[in-house]
C-alpha cells in the first residue's frame, strides 16, 4: 500500500521499503538484496542504520537470489534474529468451513485493526492509519473472524492478476485452537475463487503457519531465511 511517507529505494539487486510511521513492524523491510562480496557490509550497515536511526522495526529477506553467500551470517552479526519461512501455495478449491468469518467493511474497519494490534503487539493508531488507505485502495481483503461473537482473529489477501496473496493471518490467544486460522484460510480461498482466482500463495514462518498451511494442502514451494531488527 502506497502510504504518503511510504519510501522504496531501488537499484539494480537491490530493493527496499521504509515507512516512518510504523514503527512496530510491517512495511519496513529489504525486499531483495544481491550484493557485491565487496560492497556488502557497507550496504548493510547504511541499510540498518536507515531502520535505527529512526526508531523502525523492520525484516530483511535473504530468500532465493540474495547474495552474497555469507549474507546471513553478515546480518546476524550485527544483532538480527533469524527466522525460517516457506513460500507455499495451492488450488483455491476448498470445500473447507470457514466458521463465523466475515469479510471487513467499513463499520468493521476498527475492530479487526484492534484485533491485529493486539495479537501483534502493534500501534493500533498507526495500524488504523493503514488500513483505511488499504480499504479504500480495494486490492487487499480483510477478514475478521468471531468466536462466540467477540472478534478474535484476523486475515487478509491480496487481489493479484492470477493469484491471491494470503497475508496477515493472527489469532488472539484466549481464542487459540478453535479453528479460527483454519476458518480464515478457507475464507479466504472461497473468496478469491468466486472472483476467478485460482492460485493461493503465502509466505509462511517455519515456528508458526507453515505447519497448519502444509495440513490445508499447501505445498512449499521455496524456503527462505528472514531476518527481524
Amino acid at each position: 500500500p502506497r502510504l504518503p511517507d511510504l519510501q522504496v529505494i531501488e537499484r539494480p539487486g537491490w530493493l527496499q521499503i521504509v515507512t516512518p510511521s510504523i514503527t512496530t513492524g510491517g512495511l519496513n523491510e529489504v525486499i531483495h538484496s544481491q550484493l557485491d562480496e565487496h560492497d556488502a557490509d557497507r550496504a548493510i550497515d547504511d541499510a540498518i542504520a536507515i531502520y535505527r536511526d529512526r526508531g523502525l522495526k523492520f525484516r530483511w529477506n535473504a530468500g532465493p537470489g540474495s547474495g552474497p553467500a555469507d549474507l546471513g551470517e553478515r546480518l546476524a552479526r550485527r544483532g538480527l534474529t533469524l527466522s525460517h519461512g516457506r513460500g507455499m501455495a495451492r488450488s483455491t478449491v476448498s470445500s473447507g468451513e470457514h466458521g463465523d468469518v466475515r469479510v471487513v467493511d467499513a463499520s468493521t474497519l476498527e475492530p479487526f485493526t484492534e484485533v491485529m494490534a493486539a495479537g501483534w503487539g502493534s500501534d493500533p493508531s498507526a495500524l488504523l492509519s493503514l488500513h483505511r488507505h488499504v480499504f479504500a485502495e480495494g486490492r487487499q481483503v480483510m477478514f475478521l473472524a468471531y468466536d462466540g461473537g467477540v472478534p478474535a482473529a484476523t486475515a487478509s489477501y491480496v487481489a493479484c492478476e492470477r493469484s491471491a496473496y494470503l497475508i496477515g493471518g493472527v489469532v488472539l490467544p484466549a481464542h487459540r485452537g478453535r479453528g479460527l486460522y483454519r476458518g480464515l484460510v478457507h475464507a479466504r480461498l472461497a473468496h478469491a475463487r468466486a472472483r476467478g482466482l485460482e492460485l493461493a500463495t503465502s509466505h509462511a514462518r517455519e515456528s508458526t503457519s507453515a505447519p497448519i498451511l502444509d495440513r490445508l494442502g499447501f505445498e512449499t514451494v521455496c524456503r527462505m531465511a528472514m531476518y527481524f531488527g
